[in-house]
């Protein structure tokens, strides 16, 4: 596929940019009419429900879905290639915006969308502001719109945006990204958990036939300070909501749960997907979409006690969620959720069975407490001291003749 960029509308010249981008979003019912008014029947159909507040609803009754959870992509529906991430740049107050879009497909042609300006998490946005959009499919198109904006998605095309008056805002291309953290080969003085096939170092261990591993086990040694890289995938569950889509969860020493679920394109919570289960959610939502493999490295110093079992220091964790950081040495006042009543004992890492197959490979730690292993983190760190992005974008579209979701 060729690498160039797809033609871009002609555009007039760019204006000094206005410090709030929401001002490009002032409601026109003049523009509504417009696009009423034009030769897209579809277009149409779908803009009339979105400013009656009915684009939740399909616009076609649709057999009962089949509500199993998906593990192979070749078996999801069509919404499946709807949802994702898309990017680009866009007109609005007057000059060019790069922004980020995730779409989530909530079961039945119906989607929500959540815009972030600057870009996608952890390729640009800016933490502060975002939008939500709501739509529906009809027929190949979904139609996503609020904030006076309409977003057409179409599988193989290129996202065409709009503002509510009808103009042509510019163009978003779907993007599939990848953490630089995935693959990480252990490092010669880790202790490799699961590498596809042997599960020596793990209790009640299942495997699939295509070498993955399946929830519910555990180590069968203890660790006390570890560093620890994973990787898993959440299943498809469009019809699922909150800690039944995806639900999984490393344990560590059996008290203190970094969770995992599908919580693609959500508003980080405190049960959320990188959350310290119900104690803090992660500073930034660094979850792919369902059915793509997301990584943890982790960082664990296990409280201390004194000889009388009093706790003298709290455990301390940094979490780093597909390359992002999104836990910085944070200390635990306690055990999280449903874990072990805190102890000076070490405890087995467990892989959390809540019912949902989800599914990880590439288990591998580092042991801090053995003789010949540093204290430290294995993610290597700049002379400034700082992180660096390690999050890396593939398969991005950009195809001169790629067509458009609009025509």
């Amino acid at each position: 596929m060729s690498r160039k960029m797809y033609n871009r509308p002609k555009a007039g010249p760019i204006k000094k940019c206005d410090p709030g981008w929401s001002s490009a979003f002032r409601l026109s019912s003049i523009g509504i009419n417009r696009l009423i008014n034009s030769g897209n029947l579809t277009l149409r159909a779908l803009i009339i429900l979105i400013a009656t507040g009915a684009a939740a609803s399909p616009l076609v009754a649709q057999a009962p879905p089949d509500q199993r959870p998906i593990t192979d992509i070749s078996l999801s529906d069509p919404d499946f290639h709807i949802q994702g991430e898309y990017a680009g740049s866009i007109r609005l107050a007057g000059c060019c915006r790069l922004v980020g879009v995730q779409v989530v497909a909530n079961g039945e042609g119906r989607f929500q969308a959540n815009v972030y300006r600057g870009g996608l998490p952890g390729n640009g946005y800016d933490g502060l502001v975002h939008y939500t959009l709501t739509g529906a499919r009809s027929g190949e198109q979904v139609v996503l719109g609020g904030e006076n904006l309409v977003v057409i998605l179409q599988q193989g095309f290129a996202a065409v945006v709009r503002s509510s008056e009808g103009v042509r805002l510019g163009f978003l291309q779907p993007v599939k990204r990848l953490s630089a953290r995935q693959g990480a080969r252990p490092p010669s003085n880790a202790i490799v958990l699961f590498d596809g096939k042997n599960t020596d170092r793990l209790l009640n261990a299942k495997v699939t036939d295509d070498g993955l591993l399946e929830i519910g086990c555990e180590t069968k040694e203890a660790y006390q300070n570890f560093t620890l890289h994973a990787e898993f995938r959440t299943p498809w569950l469009p019809f699922a909501r909150g800690q039944n889509r995806g639900n999984s969860g490393f344990y560590l020493q059996k008290r203190y749960e970094v969770q995992v679920l599908d919580s693609f394109g959500l508003d980080p919570q405190f049960n959320d997907c990188g959350s310290l289960y119900k104690f803090k959610a992660p500073d930034l939502n660094m979850c792919f979409p369902p059915l793509r493999w997301q990584t943890y490295d982790i960082d664990f110093n296990a409280p201390r006690f004194s000889k009388d079992g009093q706790r003298t220091c709290k455990a301390r964790i940094t979490v780093r969620h597909n390359g992002i950081l999104i836990h910085n040495r944070l200390e635990l006042d306690n055990k999280t959720g449903g874990g072990s009543i805190e102890g000076p004992n070490p405890l087995p890492i467990l892989l959390q069975n809540h019912g949902n197959p989800v599914h990880f490979r590439n288990l591998w730690l580092i042991d801090h407490d053995r003789s010949d292993n540093q204290f430290s983190s294995h993610v290597e760190e700049n002379s400034t001291g700082r992180t660096e992005p390690i999050l890396r974008q593939t398969d991005f579209l950009r195809d001169r003749n790629m067509r458009r979701a609009d025509g």
